[in-house]
């Protein structure tokens, strides 16, 4: 289904298209689960083009065991993959010892949006739709990577901390509290009602900026650059499709988070 991308239409003159930059050769692995040939190869050549190294997995059950074989940096994760389809392959990474926080971006066709909210419940960072621009998807493959590599960086110089003193007495929680619903923001989780609640980190962090900030009418685009900063791009649907997860994990909660019409949303005052 070479269609997915129209820049390369004719596979003739594919290799010579994607013309490696040997200045960007990258250490950083990306595994591709794809069960179409020529979708795989075309996504293989690209990424290598732009220095990054390749694995790829035609189906499922073989995604899962390149994870642990070859330790990727990303997954680009088909949801339409034959047998073990790319929602359940999604949450098996989760599953997987040390895998919680690898990043992964599904591709999907326009007709499966109901799919994608339940990929991104299940863990997935990201989602492209097809037919997508390369240059769209590869900055969006960087800007995964370096959000992962910040957050490791970020989580670094706490750990060494704490290794020092250990017989020090613990620092005081960093909490946030609105509602009933409560964040602690360094043991990161919450509770609503001192009922637990089960979020993703990106979900975490989006109810963070609602209720740090109650009563601020905040736009799509305000939301998606607070979460990735430089690197937001144009989210399409992401936005909303968190917020609705959210809501919904919220249960009763939910209902203070207000749509504004035309404008995005805010957290009841």
């Amino acid at each position: 289904m070479i269609s997915a991308f129209p820049h390369f239409g004719d596979r003739r003159h594919s290799k010579k298209t994607f013309q490696r930059d040997h200045k960007i050769m990258s250490t950083e692995r990306i595994l591709i689960i794809e069960d179409d040939p020529t979708i795989r190869e075309v996504l293989e050549m690209l990424l290598q083009a732009r220095g990054f190294q390749t694995v790829s997995a035609g189906s499922g059950e073989l995604g899962l065991k390149r994870i642990e074989e070859k330790d990727p940096d990303l997954v680009l994760l088909d949801l339409t993959l034959p047998g073990m389809d790319g929602l359940e392959v999604c949450r098996r990474i989760r599953e997987l010892p040390g895998k919680a926080k690898l990043p992964v971006i599904m591709l999907t066709a326009r007709s499966e949006e109901s799919d994608v909210v339940v990929g991104l419940e299940m863990g997935a960072v990201d989602y492209v739709t097809k037919p997508f621009n390369n240059q769209m998807l590869i900055a969006r493959i960087r800007a995964q990577l370096r959000r992962t590599k910040e957050l490791e960086t970020a989580a670094l110089p706490e750990k060494i901390l704490l290794a020092e003193n250990e017989n020090e007495p613990e620092p005081e929680e960093e909490l946030l509290s609105c509602h009933g619903v409560t964040l602690n923001l360094t043991q990161r989780t919450a509770d609503f009602n001192e009922m637990p609640l089960e979020l993703t980190f990106t979900e975490f962090e989006l109810l963070a900026i609602f209720i740090r900030r109650p009563g601020r009418v905040w736009s799509r685009t305000d939301i998606a650059f607070k979460l990735r900063g430089d690197d937001y791009l144009s989210m399409d649907r992401s936005i909303d499709v968190q917020v609705a997860n959210l809501r919904k994990k919220l249960g009763e909660a939910g209902k203070f988070i207000e749509t504004v019409r035309g404008v995005g949303y805010r957290w009841k005052y």
